[in-house]
């Protein structure tokens, strides 16, 4: 569904609701679900942007070489469950075509294209120009006032390149560019990433070119099975950095590589053998030192930031970079919740958080009137 193009500039209506969200990925439907079931009217109650075109969030930007039996975990979203699916399926076929019927099972408010350019606060027009208690959400498809937004951007439009010295004439790109193993046979390439994205790599190319693996720290491999009580260890841990106002790490940064198909298929390829990080880029290759590799290409597996640029004018940045969070919410401004941020970052975690987020929404938007003191 789109919506009409309106001016950005000030001179255009106004829409109003009490609640919006941005992003229909897991974490925005997650939420957009709640909002409908706890009784938020679709559209004049609530509404949710996405910049894409369709339906599917990241999904539909994933390699087509990973399909649904290499797919590292995913949980059904609220009240609907997956479908049974091929496991030779392309993940970005299966995923959005799940989300896109989820989105009209529960008759959900997205509207598509729109993209959210800045959330600042809205002036209620006084002389000294002071904020109503409303979020002004300026956008390419005109603005809309909301009383709680619920971001759920992800991180996928924000893909993290690290720098170093040298400049290398060969083909680079990062993961969220890789589109299989086919372009690359015959060749020798550099893997750079220590988490699932770089293990998935490993083991596609691995059949068919020499890869050569390189972490920036030893990866730590976890043996055994993923338990409740090791995922609330991790969370624990995500959430105590994300309350102190320090910026997010990856979730393999705690985790450790888990067992996957992806991982034993590296495995059984001999390619799980890490180098140390280069110390600098040359024309044709990477160099340790002394040391020189000629390679064709390098495949940067380094992770995503959270795609939050357009809240900069709410100034919710601590002087160590990150935002300080009580649960999903932004602890200096209730109106605010971050799904998918932090220990939230995963199907399971959007699903909660969109949850949670809700309920402490719909106490901000109706909060339970107190008994009078005594």
């Amino acid at each position: 569904m789109t919506v009409e193009r309106a001016s950005t500039r000030g001179d255009g209506p106004v829409r109003e609701v009490d609640a919006l969200v941005i992003g229909a990925g897991q974490a925005g439907l997650s939420a957009a679900y709640h909002l409908r079931r706890r009784g938020l009217a679709p559209h004049t109650g609530f509404v949710v942007l996405d910049a894409d075109d369709a339906p599917g969030g990241a999904w539909a930007h994933r390699s087509p070489s990973l399909t649904m039996a290499t797919v590292h975990g995913f949980h059904d979203l609220p009240d609907f469950e997956l479908p049974a699916t091929d496991p030779a399926t392309e993940a970005r076929v299966a995923v959005p075509g799940y989300f896109a019927a989820y989105e009209a099972k529960h008759a959900l408010p997205v509207l598509r294209p729109v993209k959210v350019l800045a959330v600042r606060e809205r002036p209620d027009g006084r002389p000294d120009g002071g904020p109503d208690g409303r979020l002004l959400v300026e956008t390419d498809a005109g603005r809309w006032a909301t009383r709680a937004l619920l971001n759920a951007t992800g991180t996928w439009t924000r893909p993290f390149l690290p720098r170093y010295p040298g400049r290398f004439a060969g083909r680079q790109l990062h993961y969220a560019d890789y589109r299989g193993p086919a372009a690359f046979a015959g060749q020798r390439v550099v893997v750079v990433g220590g988490g699932a994205s770089a293990v998935q790599v490993l083991s596609e190319l691995g059949a068919v070119a020499e890869t050569v693996w390189v972490t920036r720290t030893p990866p730590v491999f976890h043996e055994g099975p993923f338990t409740e009580e090791f995922g609330r260890e991790v969370v624990a841990r995500v959430d105590e950095r994300v309350r102190a106002g320090l910026p997010v790490r990856s979730v393999v940064s705690v985790t450790g590589l888990g067992p996957s198909v992806a991982y034993r298929r590296a495995e059984e390829l001999g390619v799980l053998h890490r180098r140390p990080m280069f110390d600098r880029l040359t024309e044709h290759g990477v160099a340790w030192g002394d040391e020189e590799l000629p390679v064709d290409a390098i495949v940067w597996a380094t992770g995503f930031r959270a795609e939050l640029t357009h809240l900069a004018p709410l100034g919710l940045r601590t002087p160590g970079g990150g935002i300080r969070m009580d649960g999903t919410r932004v602890a200096d401004d209730p109106r605010i919740h971050l799904l998918g941020y932090g220990p939230s970052a995963s199907t399971v975690g959007a699903n909660r958080a969109g949850r949670t987020a809700v309920n402490e929404v719909l106490h901000l938007l109706h909060p339970t009137p107190q008994p009078a003191a005594v």
